[in-house]
């Protein structure tokens, strides 16, 4: 019998063809940038459940890849009657393994009993994390632990970091004792299923579907369309698709815009499928340009960069929250003048303030302040209730906020957008002079962070964060100049050579 890590049982549960491949198929890819970021995030809250759970230092760590997986079980076996917290202790039995993120000692009746602490670095509780608790404290229990309790925790999103290294409070804790004590029967029969699994010669004969993403994305998925016709009109290109749409999709096995009924479609569904298939442009020039008539110039076009730390480091901020570290802004006279004006900070200090000050003295007091999407009037209300002092001029900024987005939605569509209105999808329709490919370096949101991450760090050299920094400043410029033009395309002002 095969010894079964958690992650492949896991795995089985997810799709038993993904287990098969990930034992016996080709080699996995890569993992992605995003799963490999998301893996150190987990590495951090670790980190931080260790100073929360073990405040007198006493704990024992583990650490499987350097020490072996095998001799991670052998030591914790060891070890497990010393009353001493674990981390990241292992356990095998039935022919799976786990590694435990805590494991705390208590005394009941005068003997030693434990408590099992799953750690996640999610603010909410995912349908998937039961089984995984359940799992493991299958897995601890036929090991011969004598488990006293379960529980889960996961990030409190509300909490506020205080500063100086305290994250007492970070971790919120729910009860799962009852539920994964009831669920050992199903384990066992997951187990069996899994290992039934594994001795197969060849590869279960599983479609392509929701599961490929669900819990988590799966690696194979390239894989597993390999031998799948090329959809000429794929439905994904339908926007905001209800469940009930989904459900219709995926029940009658729709793959094309040409088999999808009219009337399954709202208005916006309906103008995708239209335009696509018949390759026309969908542009409501008068309506767009009305939309547009009330805000007249001088204009200013803003976009923000931020950082959403799972684990604050800056006093006053909250997990996840969006912090803004850059913004770009360009303004466009009544005479059809462009000046630009941006802020960055990558000191590693808290920038929110500086930012916020930046941003007041760069808009002024008058004109409309285009964006694309809600994001930015969202974090200027995040910044008034971290900066009470500057919450009227900031309150003021967002009263003349437009956002382009929404008309972009209501009056155009171009069928290269493959049902996006994304500023990239949209962009190289109306701009196709711009480019964000052929920015060097950062040329996305997720690598504006990434960039950013690097940048604040202190080992970093001072030639690469000045690297850094232009290529964020590029990248942000860009959005905002995309945003000019996009303008300049619906108000039907060619009198501008922008």
């Amino acid at each position: 019998m095969r010894n079964l890590s958690k992650s492949k049982l896991l795995a089985y549960r997810q799709c038993p063809k993904r287990l098969w491949l990930e034992v016996h198929g080709p080699k996995s890819p890569q993992p992605s940038d995003q799963v490999l970021a998301r893996f150190k995030v987990g590495h951090e809250v670790g980190k931080i459940a260790q100073k929360i759970y073990d405040t007198k230092s006493k704990g024992v760590v583990f650490d499987p890849q350097v020490e072996g997986y095998d001799q991670v079980v052998a030591r914790t076996e060891k070890l497990i009657g010393a009353p001493h917290p674990m981390f990241e202790a292992g356990f095998a039995a039935d022919g799976v393994r786990a590694y435990i993120d805590v494991m705390l000692p208590l005394r009941r009746k005068g003997q030693q009993v434990w408590r099992m602490v799953e750690v996640k670095s999610s603010s909410k509780i995912k349908d998937a994390y039961a089984d995984d608790i359940a799992i493991q404290t299958f897995i601890a229990r036929a090991s011969g632990v004598p488990l006293d309790s379960v529980a889960l925790a996961h990030i409190d999103g509300q909490w506020v970091y205080p500063g100086g290294e305290d994250y007492q409070g970070m971790l919120k804790e729910v009860d799962f004792t009852e539920e994964a004590f009831r669920r050992e029967e199903e384990v066992k029969e997951w187990i069996a299923a899994a290992q039934a699994i594994v001795r197969k010669r060849k590869e279960p004969a599983i479609d392509v579907g929701g599961h490929c993403t669900d819990p988590y994305p799966c690696a194979f998925l390239d894989y597993c369309q390999r031998d799948a016709a090329v959809v000429e009109y794929p439905v994904a290109w339908l926007p905001k698709k209800s469940n009930k749409l989904t459900s219709f999709i995926e029940g009658d096995g729709v793959t094309d815009l040409r088999e999808m009924p009219d009337e399954f479609l709202n208005s916006q569904q309906l103008c995708v499928k239209t335009h696509t298939l018949a390759g026309t442009v969908y542009f409501d020039t008068t309506g767009a340009a009305a939309a547009l008539a009330p805000h007249r110039l001088p204009a200013f076009f803003l976009d923000f960069e931020t950082i959403n730390l799972t684990v604050p480091i800056w006093k006053g901020t909250r997990p996840f929250q969006q912090t803004p570290f850059q913004f770009s802004l360009h303004r466009l006279s009544r005479t059809g003048k462009l000046t630009h004006r941006d802020f960055l900070n990558l000191s590693g200090k808290d920038p929110a303030k500086q930012f916020a000050e930046a941003l007041i003295a760069a808009c002024g007091e008058r004109g409309p302040v285009f964006v694309y999407s809600g994001f930015e009037s969202g974090r200027i209300r995040d910044l008034t209730e971290r900066f009470p002092s500057l919450a009227r001029p900031l309150l003021a900024i967002n009263e003349r906020i437009v956002d382009l987005l929404p008309i972009a939605r209501k009056h155009y569509y171009h069928p290269e957008q493959h049902g996006s209105w994304s500023i990239k999808s949209v962009l190289p329709t109306i701009a196709p002079d711009l480019h964000y490919d052929t920015l060097d370096g950062v040329q996305d949101g997720g690598m504006a962070m990434a960039a950013y991450l690097e940048a604040i760090q202190p080992e970093t050299a001072t030639a690469r964060k000045d690297e850094i920094e232009r290529q964020l400043l590029d990248y942000c410029r860009l959005d905002t100049y995309a945003m000019v033009r996009i303008w300049q395309f619906f108000a039907g002002r060619d009198d501008f050579g922008l």
